[in-house]
Formats: C-alpha cells, sequence, structure tokens
C-alpha cells in the first residue's frame, strides 16, 4: 500500500496516544501501566485465568506477567487462587477493587467516546470507527503474521 502521508499519519497517532494516556492517567489514582491494565482487560473480558493463558492471550514472557500481577495483587486490583484443575497453579481474577477500577475505565472511555462524538457528524463518527478498526487490524498484522 502507498503510504504518501507517513510523516502526518505518525504525528496523529503519536498526538492520539499521547492524548489517549494522559486522559487515562488523570482517572486513575491507581499507578497501572499499560502492561497492568491489560491484565486487568483481559481478566475482565474472559474471567478467572491461569498465568500461563493470560500469557499467551497478551503475548507477553511469563517473568513480565508475573511481575505485572504482583504489583497488581500489592494494589488489591486482582486475587489469586489455586487452579481447580490443577492445585499447583494460582488462577487469577478481578478483585471488587479491581472491578470497580474497570468501571471507572468503562466510563472513562463512554466520556472520551462523547466527547469525540461531539466535535464529529454522525458519518465522520462512522468514518473515525471504521478507520480506527482498519487501523488496528494493520497493526495486528505484524503480530498475527499477516504481513
Amino acid at each position: 500500500m502507498e503510504t504518501k502521508n507517513l510523516d502526518e499519519l505518525e504525528g496523529a497517532l503519536s498526538l492520539l496516544q499521547c492524548e489517549l494516556v494522559a486522559r487515562r492517567n488523570r482517572f486513575t489514582p491507581e499507578t497501572v501501566t499499560w502492561a497492568q491494565y491489560d491484565v486487568l482487560d483481559v481478566l475482565r473480558i474472559e474471567g478467572a485465568l491461569r498465568p500461563s493463558v493470560m500469557s499467551e492471550r497478551l503475548g507477553v514472557a511469563r517473568p513480565q506477567l508475573s511481575k505485572a500481577l504482583r504489583v497488581l495483587k500489592d494494589l488489591g486490583l486482582v486475587d489469586q487462587f489455586p487452579d481447580e484443575e490443577d492445585r499447583r497453579v494460582q488462577a487469577t481474577t478481578l478483585s471488587a477493587h479491581g472491578k470497580a477500577f474497570m468501571e471507572r475505565a468503562a466510563l472513562q472511555r463512554r466520556d472520551a467516546a462523547q466527547r469525540v462524538a461531539s466535535a464529529m457528524t454522525p458519518a465522520e463518527q462512522a468514518m473515525f470507527a471504521e478507520l480506527c478498526r482498519k487501523a488496528v487490524r494493520g497493526l495486528q498484522a505484524e503480530v498475527n503474521g499477516n504481513d
């Protein structure tokens, strides 16, 4: 695919990323990194998981995941308990505090969507949503081996 305006596209992506990170940092008093947030989100979506499954879903090494889980447990955002299938393994789930954190995140995403919508026509909103999905597919192509 031809990329005539690569600098402009890179600048737009960078600006959007910076704004989204800043908004996320403002709404949460917990100092959660993006990697830790990803762990919370996969638990929100899928429920209790073993570390091996989380590591695979998130595409991160087990030591990196273990570190994230330790911090999240210290913050009271996750609970761990022996896995039902293999009592030697700790399964992880969102704690009540973790669920409340993710609910605040959902409210923040909704607020951001409303603010973006107010700056666009309905046609622009639909186009933006489609272009975001297309951008994500392009970014995921490398990870999924679809270059």
